[in-house]
């Protein structure tokens, strides 16, 4: 009895040593005294104790690997260093394990052949401006060969391309020439957009300044003929007023009913007052010749004139 049960409990612990859970995106590469017996994909399964072995475990994850900068030699002979970055993915486990002893390896002396092969058809400029056509070449090439080790290449990318030191001073130089280029260029456009503003600056406040001296010269014109029409409008107004008095003094003089006598005293003042004026000349109505003291008063204006 304790025997069967140690063999139960041997079987047991086999049983449970030998079960295996596959989690996702991984897959198990399965041998059978010592072939290929399968590949096992994600979720539980139980191996043959001392029969079954698990060759490889394999991740289907996509894979990223940054090789160490490769030397190259363009067509112009010009030794450059280039590191690249691979993207790739495995699609088939059993391809991938049996295809090629180290994978990684290959792919990195895949990959620097190819670059070396593709930069030797290219002058230098044409390297350090052609990264997406290098880069597509070069999965090409990769894509092609790593098929049949199970292996996709999804994306290769030249990470960096360091020319030789006095290429990359003669590069610095030209930049910072061109940086200067551009600079003194904008700072021309700069000056140029000022000048222009200026020039419109001056030119509206000319405008101004001209408007305002019209408006100021038609307010001043209006002005002065508003103030000619108020004088004009005062005199006139005087007149009136002066006409309308004399005539209030004749209605006066008039409604008064005055004799012939009061008359020839008004118009003996008219000749006096004319007199004062210092007339040189008088000359005497016929309705009042005939009074005697109106000569007395001629003789003395005329002896008064020196003339």
């Amino acid at each position: 009895m304790p025997f069967l049960i140690a063999i139960l409990v041997i079987v047991i612990a086999l049983l449970v040593t030998n079960i295996r859970i596959v989690p996702q995106a991984n897959a198990y590469v399965i041998e059978r005294l010592g072939a290929y017996m399968g590949t096992w994909n994600v979720g539980l399964h139980v191996k043959i104790p001392l029969i079954d072995k698990i060759a490889k475990k394999v991740s289907l994850k996509e894979h990223v690997i940054d090789f160490p900068p490769q030397p190259v030699i363009t067509k112009d002979n010009v030794t450059m260093e280039i590191d690249t970055v691979i993207y790739f993915q495995i699609t088939d486990p059993k391809l991938y394990t049996y295809g090629v002893a180290n994978p990684m390896s290959a792919i990195e002396n895949l990959t620097a052949t190819t670059l070396r092969n593709i930069i030797g058809e290219l002058e230098l400029d044409e390297s350090l401006t052609s990264r997406e056509i290098i880069n597509s070449k070069i999965r090409i090439v990769l894509d092609e060969a790593t098929d049949a080790w199970g292996i996709k290449i999804n994306r290769v990318e030249v990470k960096n391309i360091v020319p030789p030191r006095d290429i990359q001073n003669a590069m610095e130089k030209q930049m910072r020439a061109e940086r200067e280029r551009r600079e003194a260029i904008l700072i021309a456009e700069g000056e140029k957009k000022s000048a222009i503003l200026r020039a419109e600056g001056n030119k509206q406040s000319a405008i101004l300044e001209a408007e305002a001296s019209k408006q100021a010269k038609i307010l001043e014109a209006e002005a002065s003929r508003e103030a000619a029409v108020l004088e004009a409008s005062g005199k006139a107004e005087a007149i009136r007023l002066v006409q309308e008095a004399t005539a209030d003094g004749i209605k006066m003089i008039v409604d008064s009913k005055p004799t012939d006598e009061v008359i020839s005293l008004k118009g003996l003042d008219a000749f006096t007052a004319a007199a004062d004026g210092k007339a040189t000349k008088i000359i005497i109505p016929s309705n009042i010749a005939g009074l005697a003291g109106l000569a007395t008063s001629v003789k003395e204006l005329v002896s008064n004139d020196p003339k």
